[in-house]
């Protein structure tokens, strides 16, 4: 309804020589996680004024070249909030309880074990990254009578229900460990040999964050060993962002395809959003969720 559109019907991303051939004459590229904006390719496209991320992550875009050219970069905000942390709750009743394991036992025509469980209530639950995600899934935890730790250097927490530990203490005291930090360099591996050493060897490990965060050889040795009980990941070093199958084979693992933001109002959210960007964008005003404004040259002038 706001500009003419062109897709790409292919199953696979772009690669750069691609994309500036697609994109040859176009105003704005509206791009998924998977379509990468390496900086080669906006001194190629002189029409180019924006590149839009229908997504959060923007780390395979180089902002930088793009607005050494002039390029603005825009990303989604996060929409995918109760999504993620619904399925978060998801993993811990299904660690606790077995619910995955029993399943497929039963439908490979066995007879599952029986299991004693983990009650949620009472239990601990540590945050790692007290963003929006982990906020509204704190909440969460305290409706379900949990005991919440939390771990992040650049967070206030005044909620004096809410203990604000280092994260050596968070991860020696909690019953489930929930990885929400945000992945940059400061963050790479923060879940390795050292770290796992130290959680209990009952607890849980969760990853709902990116699998730069976790040293997945380190995660697979404390699995196979007994150092921890379990793990769930909705996220890995695989192909966009998904667990990694040596993971998430192994039998005390639950994985899931990056799916923790993939419901109908997390994907309106972000969509809508995009198209109110592109609006923004073709009437010369910087919309919201734009990375590098101050750089944008390129701007139309109506």
């Amino acid at each position: 309804a706001v500009a003419d559109v062109r897709l790409h019907d292919g199953d696979e991303a772009l690669d750069a020589a691609a994309l500036v051939e697609a994109a040859a004459d176009v105003d704005i590229i509206v791009a998924d996680r998977m379509t990468q904006g390496p900086g080669e390719i906006f001194p190629r496209l002189p029409k180019l004024r924006a590149f839009v991320r229908c997504a959060v992550d923007i780390r395979n875009i180089d902002v930088a070249a793009a607005s050494a050219a002039g390029v603005l970069v825009t990303q989604a905000s996060a929409g995918f909030i109760q999504s993620v942390a619904e399925l978060a709750l998801g993993f811990m009743v299904d660690l606790s309880r077995g619910v995955s394991r029993a399943t497929a036992a039963y439908h490979a025509g066995g007879a599952p074990e029986v299991v004693m469980g983990r009650q949620l209530a009472g239990s601990t639950i540590g945050i790692i990254g007290y963003g929006s995600i982990g906020r509204y899934l704190a909440g969460i935890a305290r409706v379900l009578d949990m005991n919440v730790l939390v771990a992040d250097p650049f967070a206030t927490i005044d909620d004096p229900a809410i203990a604000h530990l280092p994260l050596d203490d968070l991860l020696a005291r909690a019953d489930y460990v929930v990885c929400l930090a945000i992945a940059n360099a400061q963050t790479e591996n923060l879940i390795g040999k050292a770290a796992l050493a130290r959680m209990q060897k009952h607890a849980f490990f969760i990853n709902l964050s990116r699998g730069n965060l976790v040293d997945e050889v380190a995660l697979a040795a404390a699995l196979r060993a007994g150092g921890i009980a379990g793990a769930a990941l909705d996220v890995g070093r695989a192909p966009d962002q998904m667990p990694s199958p040596e993971l998430a084979e192994l039998r005390n693992v639950i994985a899931t395809p990056h799916v923790g933001g993939l419901t109908p109002q997390a994907i309106e959210h972000q969509s809508s959003e995009t198209v109110r960007q592109v609006a923004k964008i073709a009437a010369g005003e910087v919309p919201v969720g734009a990375v590098n404004a101050e750089h944008w040259t390129r701007r139309p002038r109506l």
